[in-house]
């Protein structure tokens, strides 16, 4: 055992504040321990500030965000898109992912590599290939399926290869041509059969689920997080909270979009630019009510990339009328809670990973900072900037 302690910081205590203490490190099982009075290597963070690194609930791993075509691409291109993205979203101080969609299970086997040989990359919670009707939203790279039967057999499939969590697409969305956000896909009952697989193995299933009906099929079939959420009516957010299902809006994806209208086809152009202000109204009145809103980016869009993508995100949350608080915490234990490992990270506190942001300036009033080229630590090891 080596133990580092970070002594002269202000450590965030989730929903109590910054506080004055010493985080405690040990640096071979990677996790925080209870406060040692006589380390074996102390760290002054006088005047800094300690969060839990940054939680990113939507990823796809697999796509490079510089708005080129990749469907078909193979493995081992792919797989060095993953490592890159995986490079660049741990420099912006996220630690952890969950990915929403990949190939060839490369996200299932990054995790397993990641975890096993504690390499200093974000850890991955991984859905394997996101299922949907033939046609449907993803289906270049997604996995195809039709019938309550099919939809199960995939489920399962994906839950046998290593899957976290499960995937839906519950409606159409912006990126594929010849379908509209508010198109209804997999039906409640293709849904639900998947949600209940899932649920069998103890994981959740999140639905990327954009117009209001589609939102609302998510929502009965009982997964655990609506992705997008951008057509929300007042019906829809009371169903939200009765269900305390998560939302994770990644306004992100279509304000990159919405500045690269050159760049991108003029379909999706005009469909990010078509539901731009309903999304930021319906995540803005969300938040109001007090659904659980949980940070995701949706990174790997087009010029939506892993490294400013968060940054982007925590920005639009705060627009939307979310507090610097709140901001926090949806980027940290929100989301370790809605991917069901809260009880390995998202805090600073015995027992969980020592994954955690230093930062020069205090996040509550200025969230920029948590983005802004922090000093970040993975599983107690430095993984950018200086300890000293």
């Amino acid at each position: 055992m080596t133990i580092v302690n970070y002594v002269g910081g202000n450590v965030y205590v989730t929903n109590e504040g910054f506080k004055s203490q010493t985080v405690s490190v040990d640096t071979v099982s990677g996790q925080v321990v209870e406060t040692v009075r006589e380390a074996d290597q102390m760290v002054d963070v006088q005047g800094k500030y300690l969060v839990p690194g940054l939680i990113n609930a939507h990823t796809h791993i697999v796509m490079a965000a510089d708005g080129r075509e990749r469907a078909g691409q193979d493995v081992t291109l792919n797989t060095l898109v993953a490592l890159q993205n995986l490079q660049d979203a741990i420099a912006s101080g996220v630690t952890t992912i969950r990915d929403a969609g990949s190939t060839d299970n490369i996200d299932l086997k990054l995790a397993t590599k990641i975890r096993q040989q504690r390499l200093q990359l974000p850890d991955i919670i991984g859905s394997g290939a996101a299922l949907t009707m033939t046609g449907g939203h993803g289906s270049k790279i997604g996995m195809e399926v039709d019938g309550v039967d099919e939809v199960r057999k995939a489920a399962r499939w994906n839950l046998k290869h290593g899957a976290q969590t499960i995937k839906l697409m519950a409606t159409g969305g912006v990126s594929l041509d010849g379908e509209q956000p508010t198109d209804e896909q997999l039906s409640v009952e293709e849904l639900t059969a998947a949600v209940l697989e899932a649920h069998h193995k103890g994981k959740p299933a999140m639905a990327h689920a954009q117009g209001t009906q589609g939102i609302k099929n998510a929502i009965l079939a009982g997964v655990d997080s609506v992705e997008h959420a951008v057509y929300l009516d007042d019906e829809t957010i009371q169903m939200l909270l009765d269900t305390n299902t998560a939302i994770v809006p990644t306004m992100a994806a279509p304000w990159q979009m919405l500045q690269h209208k050159d760049d991108i086809p003029a379909y999706m152009y005009d469909k990010a630019s078509a539901l731009w202000e309903a999304h930021q109204q319906s995540i803005r009145d969300a938040a109001a009510a007090g659904v659980n809103v949980v940070m995701g980016t949706d990174a790997g869009t087009s010029y939506n990339d892993f490294k400013s993508g968060p940054g982007v995100e925590i920005r639009l949350l705060a627009s939307v009328g979310m507090t610097p608080e709140q901001v926090l915490l949806a980027s940290t234990i929100r989301g370790a809670e809605l991917l069901g490992i809260a009880e390995r990270v998202g805090e600073l506190v015995p027992g969980k990973d020592a994954d955690m942001l230093i930062l020069d300036r205090d996040p509550l009033q200025d969230l920029a900072v948590l983005t802004d080229a922090p000093r970040v630590i993975k599983r107690g090891q430095a993984v950018t900037g200086s300890l000293n």
